[in-house]
């Protein structure tokens, strides 16, 4: 990864690290002593991390006593030398919400777990986050600071418009979708959908396989949205 610089560049690659990674190691404090599990994360639109947690497993036992968690997000599959690929880690506290939207969003990243989101004895949870180390290379290493971090503009008109949006690209423009794979991404075949819309772009999945595809600026509204997608889509049948 070459990108590096002041804090304004290091947040916005720490931001992309949290909305690409879709597990994640995490880390709780079983009574004082250090506890490591693997989950899978989705990213909310400001890029708060969000968990969906049964409260039989351990982590949710020592979350219950002590909501200070940590998260590391290993962006360096794919590098020869895994210690020159970036991974983030966010300090923070878990909370259990009772949220339909932001579960939707889980579930529609992670399609298995629609299997169990509704069991009583699972919970949705958000991480409130208070600090991210980013760690980009040899030598690029900074702590950034929980708002610098997180995406700050209001994203709540997009965040209502979502499921239609998702539902609408889907149904309709499933061509579209599979030129943003394909054209865009290097990602062939067919089958790609699209489970995800936050102002930094969009994410897609094939069965397992899963992708990112970014936007060239912020978007904030379902018309400015529509716009991106067209351009995207444009250039990707070039």
């Amino acid at each position: 990864m070459s990108e590096t610089g002041p804090d304004g560049d290091s947040a916005r690659i720490g931001r992309r690290l949290l909305r690409r990674e879709l597990r994640g190691t995490l880390a709780t404090s079983m009574r004082g002593a250090p506890y490591v599990s693997l989950v899978l994360i989705a990213a909310d639109l400001d890029a708060s991390p969000l968990l969906l947690l049964s409260d039989l497993a351990q982590h949710s036992r020592n979350i219950a006593f002590d909501p200070r968690i940590s998260l590391l997000f290993d962006g360096t599959a794919g590098y020869r030398d895994p210690l020159t690929g970036p991974r983030l880690t966010v300090i923070g506290q878990a909370t259990a919400v009772r949220d339909p939207r932001r579960l939707a969003r889980f579930t529609a990243h992670h399609p298995a777990s629609t299997l169990y989101s509704g069991f009583s004895d699972f919970r949705l949870y958000r991480v409130a986050v208070e600090r991210g180390h980013l760690v980009a290379g040899f030598g690029r290493i900074h702590w950034i600071e929980g708002r610098d971090l997180l995406f700050a503009a209001d994203a709540t008109a997009l965040a209502a418009a979502e499921p239609e949006i998702l539902g609408h690209m889907n149904e309709h423009h499933a061509d579209a979708v599979a030129d943003y794979a394909r054209g865009l991404l290097g990602r062939a075949g067919t089958g790609w959908r699209m489970t995800g819309i936050d102002p930094e772009g969009a994410d897609l999945r094939r069965d397992g396989e899963t992708a990112r595809l970014d936007f060239a600026a912020p978007v904030l509204t379902p018309a400015a949205t529509r716009a991106a997608l067209v351009e995207l889509a444009q250039k990707a049948r070039k």
